[in-house]
């Protein structure tokens, strides 16, 4: 072990001395090749990482934002989330596994991005991962899981089918691009772990709140009680959790948090979670805490690109619900910022949280613009379009309607098509829902129209069925076309599924 790691700190240094030139200051990137991308293509390198898996990793953790060194709602730093904390402490490993000062980790990007990349490699090796697997991004699974340190089987598996899930679809940052690759994830220890992301689970459902899924947090980070009985609640709270969805819900049922939200939301497709019984008291906002319910939202304050739409609508929709539970105002008395709570130290939801078209959202009018969704389901009288290849299945009761579409996986093409009218050009979000099984397509192509030309995004079939699913926003033109297609054309296993899509503005 201590050769090893001896072997990685050398490799590591000569590698950041490529990039780093006086006193852990970086160097100035070309104009061919700027720092994030140098970053980690070095750093993938210098670890035998699989870039784009790194990338996507980090995408997840942060968006490729380092915030300037300033740590997490869990004590985590830079573009790789490397974290210091009680239970967690990827920040102390990198520092070991590269020879790199903590101080140096914690501010400098390239410097994070080689660390959290010798931390990935450390638990590929710890899973056994020869040269030939480390060639295979799906192997890697196990180690994705590792790396978010989470404080269950079911969460491990949530982070790192967020991670497999940013292959599939792409990513687009920050001067670093991944694209849309088939991927087949092999899970491992995890394959029979409860997806959280199902609707189908009746046991991980809130009882609260129907849309949410329960995951409790752990019972010293909050205070169980009886209201609205024992204190009226009066007041919603919205804050950002400086950190990610999965490592939100994993925070909270750490024990050494000393802190929870009653819900957490997902910046992609507005998921819900609930941690903490309404009834019950969440450790979120000092003076309001027995008066209010807490709503975390993934992300953090100083980046606006994980306040998404559908964030927005999802938080919205749980807002107004309980709103009209508990007699609460649906103002901004009613419903307020942590930074707004009498006493309060933090700073969020922040500036770059839109209050008008949250609002909007919650009372349900206002001047927001003109909105168009439609949904077509492969039963759609004449917008429904597949060869007889593709079979019809009543199986899964994820499903939308009466029925499902399937193929078997070809290497040629034969799309099923879903037809829309598009009302004006401009960029829709665009949305699919289909049952999940283990036998269903490791990476099912979606196809979307778009104005610039067919853009393909991968998605894991075998998990998360049973609620839409983002595939992200195109620029579509106006019109009644094929706009979204499911095609055969995969190396992906598993049996293709076409059940519905959702295109909205």
């Amino acid at each position: 072990m201590t050769l090893a790691r001896t072997r990685l700190a050398a490799l590591a240094t000569s590698i950041l001395a490529v990039f780093l030139i006086v006193a852990g200051q970086p160097a100035l990137a070309t104009a061919k090749e700027p720092a994030l991308p140098a970053a980690f293509a070095k750093a993938a390198a210098a670890h035998d990482v699989p870039r784009d898996l790194l990338v996507a990793l980090a995408y997840a953790e942060t968006h490729l934002d380092g915030h300037n060194g300033e740590p997490s709602g869990s004590n985590g730093y830079g573009v790789m989330h490397l974290v210091s904390n009680p239970t967690n402490h990827s920040l102390e490993k990198a520092a070991e596994l590269t020879g790199l000062s903590a101080d140096q980790l914690r501010t400098d990007d390239a410097a994070n991005i080689l660390g959290g990349a010798a931390v990935l490699r450390a638990h590929a090796d710890g899973i056994g991962l020869d040269e030939t697997a480390r060639k295979d991004v799906g192997r890697w699974y196990e180690a994705v899981a590792k790396y978010g340190n989470a404080s269950s089987p079911e969460l491990a598996r949530l982070y790192a089918d967020a991670v497999y899930e940013n292959l599939g679809l792409g990513v687009n940052a920050r001067g670093v691009q991944v694209k849309p690759q088939e991927v087949t994830a092999d899970r491992g220890e995890y394959a029979e772990t409860r997806d959280l992301n199902s609707r189908a689970d009746a046991g991980i459902l809130s009882t609260d709140y129907g849309p949410a899924a329960w995951v409790p947090a752990n019972s010293g980070n909050y205070r169980v009680s009886s209201r609205e009985t024992s204190y009226n609640i009066d007041r919603v709270v919205i804050h950002v959790a400086q950190g990610s969805y999965a490592g939100t819900i994993s925070w909270f049922q750490n024990p050494s948090a000393n802190v929870s939200s009653h819900y957490v939301i997902k910046s992609s497709n507005g998921a819900v979670t609930q941690m903490v019984r309404d009834k019950d008291v969440a450790w979120h906002a000092g003076t309001y805490n027995n008066r209010s319910i807490g709503i975390e939202h993934e992300g953090f304050v100083a980046d606006a690109s994980w306040f998404t739409d559908a964030m927005y609508r999802s938080s919205a929709a749980l807002v107004k619900h309980l709103c009209d539970k508990y007699g609460i105002p649906k103002t901004r008395t009613g419903i307020v910022g942590h930074s707004e709570v009498p006493g309060a130290t933090h700073t969020d939801p922040g500036r770059n949280w839109n209050w008008t078209t949250f609002m909007n959202y919650v009372t349900g009018g206002g001047t927001t613009p003109p909105t168009f969704t439609t949904t077509v389901d492969n039963a759609t009288a004449g917008q429904f379009t597949a060869s007889a290849n593709w079979g019809t299945s009543t199986y899964s009761t994820q499903r939308i309607g009466a029925d499902y579409r399937f193929a078997d996986p070809v290497a040629s093409s034969d799309p099923a098509w879903y037809s829309a009218t598009i009302p004006a050009a401009g960029t829709y979000r665009v949305e699919v829902y289909h049952p999940a099984d283990p036998g269903y397509s490791s990476s099912a192509p979606y196809i979307v129209a778009t104005s610039s030309g067919n853009q393909t995004v991968y998605v894991d079939q075998r998990s998360g069925g049973g609620a839409w699913r983002s595939l992200g926003t195109f620029a579509l033109n106006a019109g009644t076309y094929n706009v979204v297609g499911v095609s055969r054309w995969t190396s992906g296993v598993g049996l293709v599924i076409a059940d519905a899509v959702r295109i909205s503005r």
